[in-house]
């Protein structure tokens, strides 16, 4: 019988052991998935279609079945097993295999290239393969046992020590227990001395409750002597307030009359040296000069500022050509920083157009400009709006404005920063936080933010 002939015999052979089927369905599954698709039997056609990984998982049936009943199938895969094994298979062919060779890699060739006397052979590798699982299982299975044997007796050990432990602490249970019950006695006899000490306590609770009860009588008649001192030292409060109001009152009459009197008179000293109005103001010649700033000068000494008083920022914006200068995203940050800062724009030149048109005093609003895309110098309804320069602040653009303003003029300034404040002070400003103007601006600037 020639190599070929004995490739395409199919007898029937003994059931092969599990790590034999696995060689071979590996093996197998490898070269089905380069088989052409005209040599792939209909039975596999579905298994080359799965992944590499799983094709001998999932396909092991299948293939098992084709290498044992489909000769031609059986015949592809014993082919591409020559060629990765040259020399065992030159050795089966001529019968002669070394006892070294591994018996799983000579049953896998018996099986698939079938050369003469192959059944004899593969019986021999099955035995043999049997032979060593049953000595590696026994192997296992002593081992086992001695690991078994050796964690008896450990446990036996330990629960030799665990009833020794349990003995000596119920020797020492057994101990605490006297000495519990020797405290329990001793405890009763605390507590019939400690009931008898309550009644007595109880008996100089009661005396004491006597004497508090005098005491509160007498505190009772102290507080209605104090009510009464109280009520006259009110309406004596009340008289003083009363005095202090009229003279307020009266000197707000003489300030008021002493004013009327200074503007009068200057009014009189236009007419007779018939000066003309000024055309602008020194905050239109700051805001015509924006591109080429003027150098900062150095502050001077401060002086006292004034109080925190929005009814007093409103009677110095009524003032003669008073002028209110405001950093503007100082008080809007402090009053509604929450919204966009054009919205932060809109609603603070809306209260401030009111607030001008209730003082008619001059108002410059200033806001940092490097950021205000398409940003103009404009007038919106009786406010100057102005924007600084690419590389200055608003704050630098104030102290310019401050400092344009001739001396005497009333001039107030709105911020909450340090160093506006003091180049205001510098420049003998009133100076006011930006709270003042969000308490003054009040309920119209509210409803416009809603």
């Amino acid at each position: 019988m020639t190599s070929e002939e004995s490739l395409v015999q199919a007898d029937q052979v003994a059931p092969l052991p599990p790590r034999v089927r696995r060689a071979l369905v590996d093996f197998a599954a490898d070269v089905l998935g380069v088989l052409p698709e005209a040599d792939v039997p209909a039975g596999l056609r579905k298994v080359r279609s799965f992944a590499p990984t799983r094709r001998a998982r999932a396909g092991s049936a299948p293939l098992l079945l084709a290498l044992d009943r489909d000769s031609r199938f059986r015949l592809q895969v014993a082919i591409a097993w020559r060629k990765l094994n040259p020399d065992l298979v030159a050795s089966l062919d001529a019968d002669d295999v070394a006892p070294a060779q591994d018996p799983m890699l000579v049953a896998v060739g018996s099986y698939l290239c079938r050369p003469a006397g192959w059944q004899a052979r593969l019986a021999h590798q099955l035995a043999t393969i049997t032979a060593d699982e049953e000595a590696g299982e026994r192997r296992e299975r002593a081992e086992a046992g001695r690991d078994a044997s050796t964690a008896l007796r450990t446990a036996l050990t330990r629960a030799r020590d665990e009833a020794a432990a349990a003995g000596a602490a119920r020797t020492e249970l057994e101990e605490e227990l006297s000495k519990l019950r020797r405290e329990q006695r001793r405890l009763r006899a605390d507590a019939d001395r400690a009931r008898a000490a309550t009644r007595e306590l109880e008996r100089r609770a009661a005396q004491e409750q006597e004497r508090l009860t005098a005491v509160l009588a007498e505190r009772d008649e102290l507080i209605r002597q104090l009510e009464r001192q109280t009520q006259e030292a009110q309406e004596q409060l009340a008289l003083a307030r009363r005095s202090a109001r009229d003279g307020k009152a009266l000197a707000e009459v003489r300030t008021r009359l002493l004013l009327d009197t200074i503007v009068d008179s200057a009014s009189g000293l236009r007419r007779e040296l018939a000066l003309p109005p000024t055309a602008q103001t020194p905050a239109e010649l700051v805001a015509e000069q924006l591109i080429a700033p003027e150098p900062q000068t150095p502050s001077v000494a401060t002086r006292g500022r004034a109080a925190d008083d929005p009814e007093f920022l409103a009677e110095v914006l009524r003032l003669p050509r008073a002028h209110l200068l405001v950093d503007g995203y100082n008080v809007t940050m402090e009053g509604f920083g929450g919204l966009p800062l054009v919205d932060q724009r809109r609603l603070l030149v809306d209260g401030l157009s009111a607030l001008a048109a209730r003082t008619s005093a001059e108002i410059t609003c200033c806001f940092d400009g490097a950021e205000v895309e398409g940003r103009t110098q404009s007038l919106v309804r009786g406010v100057r709006v102005l924007f600084s320069d690419p590389g200055t602040t608003a704050d630098d653009l104030i102290g310019r404005l401050v400092r344009a303003e001739p001396r005497g003029r009333v001039l107030a300034v709105i911020s909450s920063d340090a160093e506006v404040i003091a180049a205001a002070v510098a420049a003998e400003a009133r100076s006011f936080r930006s709270t003042v103007l969000l308490r003054l601006l009040g309920t119209g600037l509210r409803d416009r933010k809603r």
